[in-house]
């Protein structure tokens, strides 16, 4: 459904990733290893390729000269929802989501909700055993009688603030099967859904879940004792073939697909929406660059440093031109060394590449 809409652009339009890093060494130093698991990302089969019409030129030139810019593997989509054009740099490559995945985990809620298994104002009792890792509000702030919470409530955290303990207990109640399953119903192809956040992260440092490793620091004590060779390890095989992989043709084919209606009632949509503009995190990225006027609705994703290096530095969003024109558009640094001001300087170019084309569209 959602691939029939906007599958993926012809060869010419993708980026691929060994071309733009330095050939391997006989002894290749720690970094350049990591950064070639990670441009690696193409496992699985490419999305495959539709009669849709290539976007316009000029834009995949913009997009083309960004990620040369920016000098790492880096997956770039953007597709004007109305029009069914898209243009894309390495459109076909899996890179890691981090926490975009939260925005299929809430697809999965909602279509429960949808199928009437769940209710929105229900109340579900958080315990110890939902904490997760990292930005955890929620979890950090449980105590021993537990939390009452709705299910809208858990998702507006989730999204909303990218809470992880608030999206392993949405996990815990429909399920890591349901979400997979719904992934597939609606069409979605390229997304990967592996893991519940705590899982994910204790996989990529190398370690095995503890329930303990959700209280305070313990995590990041426990992570710190590791053989930095077994670390560099566990990065390197995610990073080849991230479990929670998702391709930048797939995101804005998802992305066009719940713009559109396809996905969950009217209802339910305009609650993701809702909650998704009003995301707190990353309001420097796609957001920084764009002019004003111009409305976004987005889901960031970040995952752990290590070694001078980020994981999965990423934004996805529907960006509202003041006429009503909706793009699809995602951002995805699989590893990146590049310091935070840069990374937030090549997803605002991109946004404001976007908002440039439309410019150019409506002078017309």
């Amino acid at each position: 459904m959602a691939l029939a809409l906007l599958g993926a652009i012809a060869a010419g339009s993708a980026w691929l990733l060994r071309e733009r890093i330095s050939p391997r060494t006989p002894q290749t130093p720690p970094a350049a290893a990591l950064e070639e698991a990670s441009a690696g990302q193409a496992a699985g089969p490419a999305l495959p390729r539709s009669s849709l019409r290539e976007g316009p030129a000029s834009l995949q030139e913009r997009l083309d000269t960004i990620a040369a810019r920016h000098g790492e593997p880096i997956g770039i989509a953007v597709a004007d929802v109305g029009a069914g054009w898209a243009v894309a740099v390495a459109g076909d490559h899996f890179f890691p989501q981090q926490s975009v995945s939260k925005t299929w985990v809430a697809l999965a809620v909602l279509d429960a909700v949808d199928r009437g298994d769940l209710d929105l104002k229900s109340a579900v009792t958080m315990t110890f055993a939902d904490r997760s890792v990292f930005n955890q509000p929620l979890g950090r702030s449980l105590s021993a009688d537990g939390l009452e919470i709705t299910i809208a409530d858990l998702l507006h955290h989730a999204l909303a603030f990218s809470d992880n303990s608030a999206n392993d207990t949405l996990i815990r109640i429909v399920g890591l099967d349901a979400v997979r399953d719904v992934l597939a119903r609606k069409g979605l192809d390229g997304i990967r859904m592996g893991s519940d956040e705590r899982h994910l992260q204790a996989l990529i440092a190398g370690l095995a879940w503890r329930p303990s490793y959700g209280e305070g620091r313990n995590f990041e004590q426990a992570r710190a004792k590791l053989d930095r060779l077994h670390r560099r390890q566990a990065l390197s095989a995610y990073l080849s073939d991230p479990i929670d992989g998702a391709t930048p043709m797939g995101i804005v084919a998802a992305l066009a697909a719940l713009h559109s209606g396809e996905l969950m009632s009217a209802t339910s949509q305009a609650f993701l929406m809702e909650t998704l503009a009003a995301t707190r995190t990353g309001p420097a990225r796609l957001k920084g660059g764009l002019p004003t006027g111009w409305k976004i609705a987005h889901k960031t994703g970040t995952g752990q440093d290590f070694e001078g290096g980020s994981v999965g530095i990423n934004d996805i969003a529907l960006l509202t031109a003041p006429d009503g024109r909706t793009y699809a558009v995602a951002v995805l640094m699989g590893f990146t060394r590049k310091p935070v001001r840069d990374r937030l300087a090549i997803m605002q170019s991109v946004s404001r590449a976007v908002s440039q084309q439309w410019a150019t569209e409506i002078g017309d």
